[in-house]
């Protein structure tokens, strides 16, 4: 059958070229009744972060994948247009954009195509996630992309992967602890993203526990819930995994009620976040002024966090603070009032506290996408003419990884065969029976 047509794809229009991304956000969130104090897009950043998927094939195989039938079956992008998305996503967000360098399994490629790839991600100002389940990010391929500008590392663990010997969210914390060891002393903002679902739901509070008992290690804990994207054995979300239960649950585990209102990133029924300061392993909500947090982040845009270099961020946020005395008073209040209110806590662990950041998104069934909250996405894919939402390239990725690429040469290359023609053609899509076995993955393995 031929490639999808642009009518048959139904897409979002890849966002249009503005000389200034941050007010067209702005007036995106304005348009959707989104816009108030404690708002990020728009006001700190004009996205959250650009995935660009370096390959389509993985070595394992979830039971609920975003990827497709096809996935495995295609080639990986070649290495130039892979660089030139990652420059495209600069011309369209500039410098200090994060870039999810994603898949599919990205260490599936050569280690020096994906030096070159977070190299000029670096060079470019931008900020570089690795995006992996971990079983071929060794210590020593991680250690050799922090040197090259690599900032944060985001372990996918959790039992749609159907790990041998693994059975529960609780047994998998042994595979987490690996992992936390192997980048333990490395100059990295660690991870760890977790498919919520009927089966470990349950289990929810009882991992927030364990991300709190290791927060000197880590720095986020992402929860995803379940979706239908259409490959993965899973499909229809039970009725109790709702955003609601989950936060409830998250702060359940963390023994405190976490303030998912004072910082908000697009949409409130596609992304919830909050922020905890953990002392002695119990969590305490930190943002507990929504007006005061609001006011601080939306006035402190142009300090540059790094989220791997902590000390420097904080040094750099003091320096913005002497030249604004006023927002420097208000904390220095605020401060003190939390400081006693933890005196004891903090005086039981002689002063040491550290933060962990919870995320939860809410990602759409392929089935039920809903436009006002494409609109406002703040998690995009980079597609060959521009970021779409994630949400909307999951949906319908059969009809962006089949699109021919145009070479600097004039040619065009087929993602189907690898190889190059002169004449753009149109790509037929391999039937999913006709594909040889070894391509099978998630629904179509079952079937076959």
């Amino acid at each position: 059958m031929p490639l999808f047509s642009k009518d048959q794809i139904e897409q979002q229009e890849p966002v249009d070229w503005v000389t200034d991304p941050l007010k067209a956000a702005q007036e995106t969130m304005k348009r959707y009744g989104l816009w108030n104090i404690n708002q990020q897009m728009g006001s700190r950043w004009p996205i959250a972060c650009v995935a660009v998927e370096i390959t389509q094939r993985c070595n394992l195989d979830c039971t609920l994948c975003y990827l497709s039938e096809h996935s495995e079956s295609i080639h990986d992008l070649p290495l130039d247009e892979v660089i030139r998305r990652i420059e495209q996503v600069y011309r369209y967000y500039g410098k200090n954009t994060d870039i999810q360098v994603t898949g599919g399994e990205p260490t599936l490629r050569k280690p020096d195509e994906l030096c070159t790839i977070i190299t000029r991600i670096r060079k470019l100002g931008m900020r570089a996630t690795l995006m992996t389940n971990g079983i071929r990010a060794s210590r020593s391929l991680l250690k050799k992309l922090c040197r090259i500008g690599l900032t944060d590392v985001a372990f996918h663990v959790d039992t749609t992967q159907q790990r041998k010997g693994y059975n529960t969210e609780l047994e998998l914390n042994v595979i987490r602890q690996a992992y936390l060891d192997k980048v333990k002393g490395l100059p990295l903002s660690v991870m760890f993203n977790t498919t919520l679902h009927e089966g470990n739901y349950h289990e929810l509070p009882e991992l927030v526990r364990f991300f709190c008992a290791h927060a000197t290690q880590l720095r986020t804990a992402s929860f995803q819930l379940q979706a239908d994207s259409g490959r993965g054995t899973l499909t229809t979300r039970a009725d109790d995994i709702t955003l609601k239960n989950t936060l409830e649950r998250i702060n359940q585990g963390s023994g405190t009620v976490l303030n998912f209102d004072a910082v908000q990133a697009g949409h409130p029924n596609c992304n919830r976040y909050a922020l905890a300061l953990v002392i002695n392993n119990q969590a305490h909500n930190f943002y507990d002024d929504n007006r005061l947090f609001g006011q601080v982040l939306r006035a402190s845009k142009t300090v540059n966090w790094q989220r791997n270099q902590p000390v420097q961020s904080v040094c750099r946020f003091g320096l913005w603070l002497l030249k604004h005395p006023s927002i420097a008073l208000r904390l220095a209040v605020w401060g003190s009032r939390r400081l006693w209110q933890l005196k004891r806590a903090l005086i039981a662990s002689r002063g040491k506290a550290t933060t962990l950041s919870f995320i939860v998104h809410n990602f759409m069934d392929a089935s039920q996408l809903d436009q006002e909250r494409i609109a406002c996405c703040v998690f995009n894919t980079m597609t060959r003419d521009g970021p779409i939402s994630m949400c909307l390239h999951n949906a319908k990725r059969d009809g962006f990884i089949h699109q021919a690429i145009q070479t600097s040469e004039g040619k065009y290359w087929s993602p189907v065969t690898g190889s190059l023609s002169g004449t753009e053609q149109i790509i037929e899509v391999i039937p999913v029976d006709q594909l040889p076995s070894r391509f099978l993955r998630g629904k179509s393995r079952n079937i076959n």
